[in-house]
């Protein structure tokens, strides 16, 4: 029962990243314009962590890496516009 709990608060937390990478973007514009390299390998390194984290089945490293990476895409995105 905990164990769901947690998944469920993990993927609840997972779908604020949305809004937030949103956020980021709307009022960070220079920020992402001067460092799309590093935001992209910030992308990379948060994937492989969560990979990491799904063999070793630790599940706060997982959630952790994939929140960084859903933060990171959407400001990316968002920041092109």
């Amino acid at each position: 029962m905990t164990e769901s709990i947690n998944l469920l608060i993990g993927i609840v937390v997972l779908v604020l990243g949305f809004p937030l990478g949103h956020y980021l973007a709307k009022y960070t514009k220079e920020e992402i314009k001067s460092g799309r390299k590093w935001f992209k390998l910030l992308i990379v390194l948060s994937f492989v962590g969560a990979i990491a984290g799904l063999i070793f089945r630790d599940d706060a490293v997982l959630f952790s890496f994939l929140f960084i990476v859903i933060v990171t895409i959407r400001s990316l995105k968002r920041g092109k516009k």
